[in-house]
């Protein structure tokens, strides 16, 4: 310790925590620790109601004899058009999806348009046409929308937002609070594709192999899956904003358990590991559209596996992990080296403007 008053430590003090912000931040839209915080400290307070408090993909009502799911999502990807898809198919893909995770058969669909002065009416056309395509294909009906009009240079072209209805069937209970330890964790396929597959348009990254969004409705699978594993099928969650590591830590929190995932059993294709690579990304936290993650009962785990390989967006379907008592609301990674760490939410902002 030196006597050197320029040395002296002044008017040192603890600053306030660096997640504290007095402003939105891009992070607050990524799916990770941010949007988390936002949730809890800014959302859930103001609409206190049990089934926001589920966090689940949507909201599952009661009315009259029926069980009803509902959900809605915005859709601000830049850029409109992407190989494998655009904002227009995204934007059914991603609703009915998110009605798929709650158990329940996609039904109706809302569609309003946010739409920037100047924008080009034939691009309109092509991404109106397009959702359309995307709704036959999953068997659901546009019934009503909106649009409005915003300044030029206020609304990066066209942003949209989707509502869902669908209908649950009897005995199907899929939750957060259905998942207990000895359960098994599952994958339709191989992950962060999607992601990568946007980025590298952005970007204007060129790779031996064009990577292609897998961008999917998943009504067709999701059915065969609780054809097959019924009420021993406890979850559902389409790992889109934040990856699967953000899915399961959102799991992991809300229902109280601990996830252990084996990286070596988590299918990545080889062209998108390697763009990973190249561009410091971590495939766990990359966004996905056309995934679904399922937590099975352990007996069930060999059946519901094989239920997602006979369907074609199961090809590559894998067991990544499972559910344990061991570190409650934490999920572990086994890596391919052997070594093991903790996978926490994502804290920042990885991958912008994905979905």
């Amino acid at each position: 310790m030196t006597n050197d008053p320029s040395h002296r430590a002044v008017g040192l003090h603890c600053p306030r925590p660096l997640s504290t912000h007095d402003c939105v931040q891009m992070a607050h839209g990524g799916g990770g620790r941010l949007s988390e915080q936002l949730l809890a400290e800014v959302f859930l307070p103001a609409f206190d109601h049990p089934e926001l408090a589920r966090r689940h993909d949507g909201a599952l009502l009661q009315v009259g004899g029926e069980r009803l799911a509902f959900t809605t999502d915005s859709f601000v990807v830049r850029p409109l058009f992407f190989p494998g898809g655009d904002i227009g198919s995204l934007a059914v893909h991603g609703t009915v999806n998110d009605l798929c995770m709650c158990g329940a058969r996609p039904l109706y669909l809302s569609a309003s348009y946010i739409l920037e002065e100047g924008f080009e009416l034939a691009q309109l056309e092509r991404i109106v046409a397009s959702m359309a395509q995307a709704a036959r294909a999953a068997e659901v009906s546009v019934v009503t929308g909106d649009t409005k009009v915003v300044d030029r240079g206020k609304g990066d072209g066209v942003y949209i937002n989707t509502s869902g209805v669908g209908r649950v069937a009897p005995g199907i209970a899929i939750g957060p609070e259905y998942v207990q330890p000895g359960d098994v964790v599952l994958i339709n396929g191989e992950i962060a594709t999607h992601g990568i597959a946007i980025m590298s348009v952005r970007e204007g990254l060129q790779f031996e192999t064009e990577l292609v969004s897998d961008s999917a409705a998943l009504g067709s699978l999701v059915g065969q899956l609780l054809d097959c594993a019924g009420n021993q099928l406890h979850f559902l969650r389409d790992p889109t904003r934040g990856g699967v590591a953000s899915a399961c830590c959102e799991l992991a929190q809300t229902a109280g358990v601990g996830i252990r995932l084996d990286e070596r059993r988590i299918p990545v294709a080889d062209p998108v590991r390697g763009a990973c690579e190249l561009l410091g990304l971590d495939p766990l936290y990359v966004a996905n559209e056309g995934k679904a993650m399922a937590v099975v009962a352990p007996q069930l785990a060999d059946r519901a596996l094989e239920a997602m390989r006979q369907h074609p967006l199961g090809a590559r379907a894998a067991v990544i992990g499972e559910v344990t008592d061991e570190h409650p609301h934490q999920v572990v990674l086994r890596s391919s080296i052997g070594t093991t760490r903790i996978v926490a939410m994502l804290s920042g902002e990885q991958l912008p403007r994905i979905c």
